[in-house]
């Protein structure tokens, strides 16, 4: 079987090579919006789910990337509604962010409140460097 050429596509063939894999972090289906800030020894990452049922919302933390998931369901509509606009999304979402402390994800905690998720995940102690002492070697002539 003969694969046509197509020129144009050539330069991006290997862009997920350079890239990575973007996907990972780009948010999928609806838009979730995030803001991430520290209080006290916590981060906390609050995103709004208004018309997302909170029972539907998966999170999950591993290697210090924060995942959530979940689904609007469509409410019922009417057939006989004539939409001069219809903006409000409906569908699954899917993000992953990448938390930028490390974190003790086990004991991290959720709360949903005025259409608000705010996840709340203690910060990890932070590690120490240890020094190394280099040790000179004199040659042998």
């Amino acid at each position: 079987m003969l694969i046509p050429w197509q020129p144009f596509l050539e330069p991006f063939e290997n862009l997920e090579k350079f890239l990575g894999n973007v996907n990972k972090t780009m948010p999928v289906g609806i838009s979730l919006a995030i803001d991430i800030y520290e209080k006290g020894n916590n981060l906390i990452i609050e995103t709004p789910l208004a018309g997302i049922d909170p029972d539907k919302v998966e999170i999950s933390i591993e290697n210090d990337i924060l995942t959530m998931q979940g689904k609007m369901e469509k409410k019922s509509e009417v057939e006989e509604k004539n939409y001069y606009r219809k903006e409000i999304s409906t569908g699954s979402f899917y993000r992953q962010i990448p938390l930028p402390k490390p974190v003790i994800g086990d004991k991290a905690s959720a709360a949903y409140e005025n259409g608000v998720l705010k996840v709340s995940v203690p910060k990890a102690p932070e590690k120490k460097s240890k020094k190394i002492e280099v040790k000179v070697i004199k040659a042998k002539k």
